[in-house]
């Protein structure tokens, strides 16, 4: 009899802490879980995703919502891992920039199982319908101001133009290709420029809209992979390969601030580069100091700070039952995903202090020279 009052008293006692533990669970979860908001990002080896890891903390300093921000480091096999881990803590929302958009599908599918809203960040997951939103600066935009830069700094006739584009497994890297074409082409098709590192572009010069499979083709001979090392070593080789004809005053379209920086060091070490334009994006410190100092000439700014709030308003609108607003949509070869899209700024060194030193997007003394 004492055995059996023994091993009830012990019962009693392991269900009672079951329900604390559970009790406690719900109340760190600010509603509904131990993890309110679970956020993925691709890699931490790059300025720009460390910049939105800082501004997603500062954003939700404040808040009622709990959160966890995960990094991949570039593996798609790392990333099923995170939201894995995410979705084992109870996360109601899932914030994902995907390292390859297409590998992220099957991690975002095992999120939507268990009824997980999903919000593919700044890049889009494709090729599944498990994505409820999409928060995006608006890509085609962003090439579009950058192939505009490069026409607006090209002076007289047969300026040589160099293509480079970002990752092929990242949707964004063939959405900013597609704005920055749309506005080149009519420019190499009128001889302004000459493609001078591409025989897949100057193949396609007269045409002014691309499909998909004609994209791949060029940003097959001339993706960064969004790697500095590889930007490097492709300009090397391009400039090693062309004659004197192909340098001179140059146009250079390089998608982002990592790989500008690493082009532009190899086009201004060759002795036969008079002088270049080369684009960039992010506004990455590191860039800043190269505007400043002359050797990037213009990135296209994206205020992260922007992109977070929206992410982050989305995500509560959704945890407080809401519908989130929208401002467009894009297909993702599934599903047509609903967005809401960030405008961007062109920064160059004449609005380099207004843009981001007025606006408290960075302080004036983390940098030399600026006026």
């Amino acid at each position: 009899m004492k055995k059996n009052l023994k091993a009830l008293t012990i019962g009693l006692m392991a269900l009672m802490l079951m329900v604390v533990l559970a009790a406690c669970g719900s109340e760190s979860g600010g509603k509904g879980g131990k993890i309110s908001v679970g956020i993925v990002l691709p890699t931490k080896d790059e300025p720009r995703w460390v910049q939105d890891e800082e501004r997603f903390k500062a954003a939700l300093k404040d808040s009622e919502y709990t959160t966890e921000i995960l990094f991949s480091q570039g593996s798609s096999a790392k990333e099923k891992e995170n939201v894995e881990t995410l979705i084992s803590k109870g996360i109601e929302v899932l914030i994902i920039a995907p390292h390859d958009g297409a590998a992220a599908g099957a991690a975002v599918e095992e999120a939507k199982k268990e009824g997980i809203t999903v919000i593919s960040y700044d890049r889009l997951i494709t090729d599944t319908d498990a994505i409820d939103y999409y928060v995006t600066f608006d890509s085609v935009a962003v090439g579009k101001a950058q192939g505009q830069y490069l026409i607006d700094n090209a002076s007289g006739s047969g300026v040589p133009l160099y293509l480079y584009a970002g990752a092929s497994s990242d949707n964004n890297a063939f959405l900013f290709f597609e704005g920055a074409w749309s506005v080149l082409q009519p420019k190499i098709a009128d001889g302004t420029f000459v493609i001078a590192n591409s025989s897949e572009a100057e193949a396609l010069k007269d045409k002014a809209e691309l499909t998909r499979d004609e994209m791949s083709a060029i940003l097959g001979q001339v993706t960064t992979n969004w790697d500095p090392n590889e930007s490097k070593n492709k300009a090397e080789t391009h400039l090693t390969a062309v004659g004197d004809d192909l340098k001179g005053d140059v146009a250079i379209l390089a998608p982002n601030d990592g790989t500008a920086r690493a082009i532009a060091d190899v086009f201004g070490s060759d002795p036969a580069i008079t002088s270049y334009v080369v684009t960039g994006q992010d506004a990455e410190k590191a860039s800043i100091q190269y505007i400043i100092d002359g050797k990037q000439t213009m990135t296209v700014f994206k205020d992260v700070r922007t992109l977070v709030s929206d992410a982050m308003k989305m995500a509560i609108e959704v945890l407080e039952g809401n519908t989130p607003e929208t401002t467009g949509s894009y297909n993702n070869g599934s599903v047509d995903v609903k967005a809401k899209q960030t405008d961007v700024i062109v920064v160059n060194k004449e609005n380099v202090k207004a843009e981001l030193i007025d606006s408290g997007y960075y302080e004036a003394s983390e940098f030399t020279g600026l006026e």
